[in-house]
């Protein structure tokens, strides 16, 4: 398929680094636990506290001659010193006495293993060159992806909008990039500054004092505690001092600082030369902390996990593009021969699953039908039905393998008439769903010999149940029969548990709906808005209902019997003490609200089962108001006691039930459309509105919610998505 020229440089600098990046990533594991083991080991002292001035003195008092003093990125203070033993010795002192207070111990093998590895592969200089050039690729890889996810969340401003999950890796490719990306990049830009030293291309400054001796005076002497420059540095901004070797004056005290390099008059105390450090330098010196985590914890620990998620990159990474690969289409016909053209445009792929299935469909019914992407679009007279299935990206943008179709029907003619549909495949997360859907209908609009053979339907993150709905009238139009779509939940991976039947009323006949209370025969944490998936047998595919939970920790279904509804009949003939064989499939996004100063429910038939569970356990007595539609009142009988008991309990606040097959014919939106004032407040409140039913009450209703934001001049709609105040489950 065609993909971004980011996401394939994404993909090609991946596929091409990868061994360099894993073996990078999985040393970096080792490596960053070394700072993270240093700080958790050492009593550190309050440097900041103690003047280089103080801490002369005192390892003068304690040896016999100190040769240099060096303050490492652990705040560590190491001496080179002769002991009272007259021994040579290397070790750590107490800063505030001079006293020994530790050995300096050789690095652990494991880390100069990992070290080794990790900065030339044990190949010396030409494995530092591909050290360098895995930093250099992968920071192209991380700036090609912050592209793509920028692109993907439709702007900067967007960076912490909710991420729309299309599964678990994709979900935590994206996730764990919004958040290690910018640790990731600064790992590699590091890497690769650190690396230029490595090859000389820039060198380390070396302070050479720049003294004449004859201009070195020993007089008036003072004591250390009396050198100005001493006694204005903190032992904290030392790095290392190096000791006169001996009483002449030519000799005298290198003092190299964070900041810059000294030499100083081991008799006056004066300033004989100085040098301050470079912006190269303190470059290198904030680039090595950054790409080692010396001397912080909480860097260390960041760059540990940045680590990790590299290794799940990669992994979820190829995991994406070989789920997109597997979807290929493969055309039987000639696309001149074929009278069915279905076009595609996804970013991703996923719109594709749709199209090739519908194909496969269509050509089991004796239909030549042919699938291609929309930029390939090319008109033949035998076309005589164009389906489009599509996705938006951006901000209302084409996906790329769509960006030229616009340009390419302008200039075609049909030469006869076609009819034609258009699909559309998006988020309501996103405030531009399905946009490019819409221009592509109209587009089509426009087109003489171009007749709607049936008008755009949107699907909402990838729902079977609205395709199938999509589904239904286009083959009813067509007068063909077509199977379920059943979409990408496996719910055969699920566990199959039992569930004894407790109690199943009967149908109300002008509504063909029914309750049924199951009980888990194995005790299992249950939640209102999750999904039980129940099949009649392994022959038949998983139907998902939504389910409520009630306080005796039955599940509760609200059930619409369907004429030749092989699961809604199974379900229908269940008597109480049968068991049924069924999984349940976590809907985290449909939870009621642990906080939240209000709750709007807005459902219709049998879309009422989830709230009902959760008014039941809404022992916080949060307030709650629920919206229900249906044909008449006769509908409400099943529910009625649970509701009155609710109200009875405060547990709900106000039930507001709207007919359609009524003298007063009123839909959901109607009476949700009098009080705008009121769901305004909700939003801008900070109060949560669930919706559960038909798709179609969905769209209607999400329409008057953005026109009530348009009115009250709110923040878009997908804002109060993104930030939980709008939660849907919708068939």
């Amino acid at each position: 398929m065609i993909i971004s020229a980011w996401r394939y440089s994404h993909l090609a600098l991946a596929v091409s680094s990868f061994l360099f990046v894993l073996m990078a990533s999985l040393t970096g594991i080792i490596l960053a636990f070394e700072p993270i083991q240093q700080e958790i080991e050492i009593n550190s002292f309050d440097l900041d506290q103690i003047t280089a001035a103080t801490l002369i003195d005192n390892l003068q008092e304690n040896y016999l001659e100190v040769f240099e003093v060096k303050v490492d990125g652990y705040d560590r203070v190491s001496i080179s010193a002769l002991t009272e033993n007259g021994d040579l010795a290397e070790f750590y002192v107490n800063p505030n006495t001079g006293e020994k207070v530790a050995e300096i111990n050789p690095e652990a093998k494991t880390f100069q293993f990992a070290r080794s590895l990790h900065r030339s592969l044990f190949l010396k200089t030409t494995g530092r060159f591909f050290v360098a050039l895995t930093s250099f690729l992968l920071f192209l890889i991380s700036l090609s992806g912050l592209i793509l996810f920028l692109k993907r969340q439709q702007g900067v401003k967007k960076i912490f909008s909710t991420i729309i999950k299309e599964n678990f890796y994709q979900y935590g490719h994206v996730y764990l990039g919004r958040l290690f990306l910018i640790p990731i990049i600064i790992i590699s830009l590091s890497g690769v500054y650190l690396s230029l030293f490595q090859f000389n291309i820039l060198e380390h400054p070396v302070f050479t004092a720049e003294v004449e001796n004859e201009n070195i005076n020993a007089a008036p002497k003072r004591a250390i505690s009396d050198f100005e420059i001493f006694n204005n540095t903190s032992v904290a901004n030392v790095k290392s001092i190096e000791f006169p070797f001996s009483s002449a004056p030519s000799d005298y005290f290198m003092l190299q600082l964070k900041d810059g390099s000294f030499a100083i008059n081991q008799f006056t105390g004066e300033i004989l030369d100085e040098d301050q450090l470079s912006a190269q330098e303190q470059f290198f010196q904030y680039s090595y902390i950054l790409h080692t985590g010396e001397g912080n914890f909480i860097w260390a620990f960041i760059l540990l996990l940045s680590c990790v998620s590299i290794l799940f990159f990669i992994y979820s990474g190829f995991k994406i593009t070989f789920k997109r690969k597997a979807t290929k289409i493969k055309n039987k016909f000639k696309l001149n021969d074929c009278t069915h053209l279905i076009l595609v445009g996804s970013e991703t792929g996923s719109t594709l699953q749709f199209a090739v299935w519908f194909q496969q469909e269509l050509l089991k019914k004796g239909k030549k039908a042919y699938v291609q992407q929309m930029n390939e679009f090319s008109y033949h007279n035998q076309l005589e039905q164009l389906i489009i299935f599509t996705a938006t990206y951006g901000v209302g943008e084409p996906p790329t393998n769509a960006n030229k179709f616009e340009a390419k029907l302008k200039e075609i003619s049909f030469g006869k008439p076609i009819q034609y549909s258009v699909v559309g495949f998006g988020s309501f997360a996103y405030p531009d769903f399905c946009k490019f859907a819409y221009t592509t209908e109209s587009l089509l609009d426009e087109k003489e010999n171009a007749e709607c053979f049936l008008a755009l339907h949107t699907i909402n993150n990838k729902s079977a149940e609205s395709f199938n709905r999509w589904l239904a009238q286009w083959a009813r139009l067509s007068e063909m029969n077509f199977p379920k779509f059943e979409g990408e939940v496996d719910s055969t991976k699920q566990k199959k548990l039992a569930y004894e039947v407790v109690r199943k009323t009967e149908i109300i006949p002008n509504h063909q709906t029914f309750l049924v209370e199951l009980k888990p025969i194995k005790r299992q944490k249950l939640r209102s808005g999750d999904l039980l998936a129940v099949s009649p047998g392994e022959k038949h595919h998983d139907r998902l209902y939504s389910l409520g939970i009630t306080l005796e920790n039955t599940i509760l279904l609200s059930i619409k019997l369907h004429r030749n509804g092989i699961c809604s009949t199974y379900l229908n003939s269940l008597k109480q003490g049968d068991v049924v064989q069924a999984s349940r499939l976590k809907n985290k996004s449909f939870y009621f609200p642990k906080k939240a100063s209000q709750v709007l429910m807005v459902a219709t038939g049998t879309g009422i089962a989830p709230f009902l569970g959760m008014l039941m356990n809404n022992s916080k007595k949060t307030l709650t108001k629920m919206y229900w539609g249906a044909r008449d009142e006769e509908a409400l009988i099943q529910y009625k006691n649970m509701i009155t008991s609710a109200l009875e309990n405060q547990r709900l606040a106000q039930f507001i039930p709207v007919y359609s097959r009524t003298d007063q014919q009123q839909y959901v939106q109607n009476r949700l459309q009098e009080n705008d004032s009121e769901i305004a407040e909700v939003l801008q409140a900070g109060g949560v509105i669930m919706i559960c039913g038909s798709i179609f009450m969905q769209q209607a209703v999400l329409a008057l919610l953005t026109k009530i934001c348009e009115e009250n001049k709110l923040k878009n709609l997908s804002d109060y998505q993104n930030r939980g105040q709008l939660l849907m489950d919708c068939y």
